[in-house]
């Protein structure tokens, strides 16, 4: 290894670490770092607040933060190319039906919300996976088995409260913030669940279930479809995933942010010539389509308005179980984030009617399809390999290890990117390190990058000029 690549690699890794302990840039610029001092046999660096425990950032806003250490911010963004972003566009799209954000807050919405949601939206959310999913099923969801929550990651921090001493299942890749939220209680046990083969994007029914009974499983956390890998978990493969669950007694908590992300999907959109009624829906996927009896199977959704409905900022999301689960989710809020934000629940009930979720969605899938069509395009044409094309999400998880070095480590990626404002995610951050045990350079994702197209694309020609530079 040339002393200029060891050099880049060296610096990279170490502004990684060093921003995972807390020593930040202020810290950096100052030489009077405090120490301790055992009688001259020990001198090493000292937090600043050593009784508070260092909470590990995710990798956007670890991206964002080496953005910003180049001149990002909410005054310079329009000339950056940010494909880290974790979030959709959020403004109108061509056939989409339009949204009305006007708000009037009356004093009794100045109250609290229930904390497990305003049964309106409850009724709403029910009535969604009944009709998408449960049509023709004896077992019916109701307001009682939907728990409003704000936010996804607040979401999943409920679930994790609520389980028992349990050792919980997980995939790497995977969500970043999983790793925190596996890490948070210490009841819970995270437990990786290993790809016998590196190239599989997902594993096979029998070896989660093997995994699943060898490891004595509690539970299982994924994402489906998956984040970062754009791939999905689906028809027969996804209803053996749930009988597994039932067989073993395995609760599988289904992250379903992008189940409205599909571009497999064989049906024609109502621009296209396709009807536009309720016999023509676009492809999602979710788990209720498979799960027996709402209130038994050992299933628990989680979902919401941030990505499929392009509304980060409500904070208002979902958790679809059994009522029993349901109950336990309200206590656990109660004292944990007190419940979603009352006006915007009552704001949202509009989104939720079943004629727009279907109208928004094709228009949702069609524009995110040509993102994805060009981004794969101009990461081809750059030499960026991209093992998994992706049939669902707004991610590709790109392979740069074709790349000269040192550019194939994405941690060093990710600094020349921001010298070009662009921003990337490392792939190092997807894999899921909940109690801190792996390094860095021996992460099996050292050599892959999350490239985000929920951005809007107005300017994509100039960034990957940039990128390609």
């Amino acid at each position: 290894m040339s002393s200029r690549r060891r050099s880049s690699v060296a610096e990279a890794h170490d502004i990684y670490l060093k921003y995972h302990r807390h020593i930040g840039d202020e810290a950096e610029a100052k030489e009077d770092v405090p120490t301790t001092d055992l009688g001259g046999r020990d001198h090493k660096p000292v937090p600043t607040f050593p009784m508070f425990h260092r909470v590990m950032k995710t990798g956007v806003i670890y991206a964002t933060s080496r953005a910003l250490s180049h001149g990002f911010s909410n005054t310079t963004e329009e000339e950056w190319a940010n494909m880290g972003q974790g979030a959709p566009e959020t403004g109108p799209l061509p056939g989409a039906p339009s949204r009305d954000f006007t708000l009037t807050i009356p004093d009794s919405e100045l109250e609290y919300a229930p904390v497990t949601g305003l049964p309106e939206l409850r009724e709403k959310v029910a009535q969604y996976y009944n009709h998408l999913y449960r049509q023709g099923k004896d077992s019916q969801y109701t307001i009682d088995n939907v728990c409003i929550v704000p936010g996804g990651r607040a979401g999943i921090t409920r679930v994790m409260a609520i389980l028992g001493t349990v050792q919980v299942g997980y995939f790497t890749p995977d969500y970043t913030a999983y790793e925190q939220a596996l890490g948070l209680f210490l009841r819970v046990s995270p437990s990786p669940l290993l790809h016998r083969n590196v190239n599989e994007a997902l594993m096979p029914a029998g070896e989660f279930e093997f995994q699943c009974q060898g490891r004595g499983l509690g539970a299982v956390l994924v994402s489906n479809p998956a984040n970062p890998t754009g791939q999905s978990i689906e028809g027969d493969t996804l209803k053996e995933y749930l009988d597994i669950a039932r067989r073993t007694s395995t609760s599988i908590i289904m992250d379903e942010f992008y189940s409205h992300y599909y571009y497999d999907g064989e049906g024609v959109s109502p621009e296209d010539g396709g009807a536009d009624n309720d016999t023509n829906w676009p492809k999602t996927v979710s788990s209720a389509s498979y799960i027996d009896d709402v209130n038994a199977d050992p299933i628990l959704i989680v979902n919401g308005l941030t990505k499929n409905w392009r509304c980060p900022g409500f904070r208002v999301c979902w958790i679809v179980a059994p009522k029993e689960i349901v109950s336990m989710l309200g206590s656990a809020g109660s004292y944990l984030d007190g419940g979603a934000n009352a006006p915007l629940q009552r704001l949202a009930l509009p989104l939720m009617d079943l004629d727009f979720i279907r109208r928004d969605a094709w228009a949702l899938q069609k524009h995110f399809r040509a993102k994805r069509d060009f981004l794969l395009k101009e990461l081809a044409n750059l030499g960026i390999r991209v093992m998994w094309k992706p049939t669902a999400t707004f991610y590709i998880w790109a392979d740069i290890s074709q790349l000269p070095p040192p550019l194939n480590d994405s941690l060093v990626f990710l600094e020349e990117c921001t010298k070009h404002k662009v921003i990337c995610v490392p792939g190092v951050f997807f894999d899921i390190n909940p109690r801190g045990l792996k390094q860095v350079h021996r992460s099996p994702c050292i050599a892959n990058v999350r490239f985000s197209y929920g951005p809007k694309m107005s300017t994509w020609n100039l960034e990957f000029s940039r990128l390609a530079r």
